[in-house]
């Protein structure tokens, strides 16, 4: 049996004239989590609005993209409305635009539970203030109650993520989750991603601009240039041995944190952030592994 859980083939998606991925192949095994990088119009975000069956009516899509062995390309409506949601989920790069402002963020969480099974009102609700409980939200029976320009954007994007597991998907696509925080709130979404990715054996396709973020999350990384992944491998393999010049450029633009090569590198692999230095989290600074 394949342990591949999405697999992405010859994908090419155009506007009009204009062509936005070419030829785009790649695979998330199960309880995998794959790093995508790439700069601002380089087809990160086409991409998994691709997978989630969510572009807009012009565009053009072609390729492949099965979910479970199932054709996401060629489903209908009906069925992808019952995958997403439930078996795959979205985390959006800005929590107050996607949530909407006049509801309270218990009934937004609950809301996608009550879209996927027949269970009552005060059932809902239950779980909902559970699921705000695992993203670490304080007092969360109250926070429930708040409406979303009551949190701080840290809170709002824990909300975000309570929405998009509450309902134990097997693949969370997370968009730049991370762009709009502090650095400091930034590692805080970021060790609880991995821990939640952990407890619910997740496969997740992080997506970022930024290679070390990538590199807390991501067993393997796909480097994307001009609508075309120019480098892919283990995470380890594209930080130590970059073969492609793209690569080399994101990887110089790091900011040196420690002079211990294997240390930091040992750190990534561990997944261990706590054990940076907070003055130089707070400051942004990195390590270039």
């Amino acid at each position: 049996m394949s342990s591949s859980l999405l697999d992405v083939e010859h994908l090419d998606i155009s506007f009009g004239s204009t062509a936005a991925v070419r030829d785009f192949n790649f695979s998330i095994d199960k309880s995998q989590s794959v790093g995508l990088v790439g700069e601002s119009g380089s087809g990160k975000s086409a991409t998994s609005l691709a997978i989630m069956r969510l572009l807009a009516p012009q565009a053009r899509v072609r390729g492949s993209i099965r979910f479970a062995g199932e054709e996401l390309l060629s489903a209908t409506e009906e069925r992808m409305r019952k995958l997403r949601g439930r078996a795959m989920t979205m985390i959006f790069q800005e929590p107050m635009t996607a949530l909407n402002p006049l509801m309270r963020v218990g009934d937004q969480v609950a809301e996608a539970i009550l879209a996927h099974e027949s269970v009552s009102g005060r059932d809902a609700w239950t779980r909902a203030v559970a699921a705000l409980d695992e993203v670490a939200i304080p007092n969360p029976s109250s926070r429930a109650r708040d409406y979303p320009h009551q949190l701080s954007g840290g809170q709002r994007q824990r909300v975000m993520i309570a929405m998009a597991i509450v309902n134990r998907p097997q693949l969370l696509i997370a968009d730049e989750p991370t762009t709009a925080l502090d650095v400091t709130v930034q590692a805080q979404i970021l060790d609880l991603l991995a821990r939640l990715r952990e407890k619910f054996s997740l496969s997740m396709l992080f997506i970022s601009h930024d290679l070390g973020v990538v590199s807390q999350v991501a067993d393997r990384i796909a480097v994307m240039y001009r609508g075309q992944i120019v480098e892919s491998g283990a995470a380890r393999q594209v930080f130590t041995a970059p073969a492609h010049q793209y690569t080399q450029g994101l990887l110089n633009a790091i900011p040196t944190l420690h002079s211990n090569r294997e240390q930091v590198l040992a750190m990534v692999e561990a997944r261990q952030y706590s054990d940076l230095p907070l003055k130089e989290v707070e400051q942004g600074h990195w390590a270039r592994v």
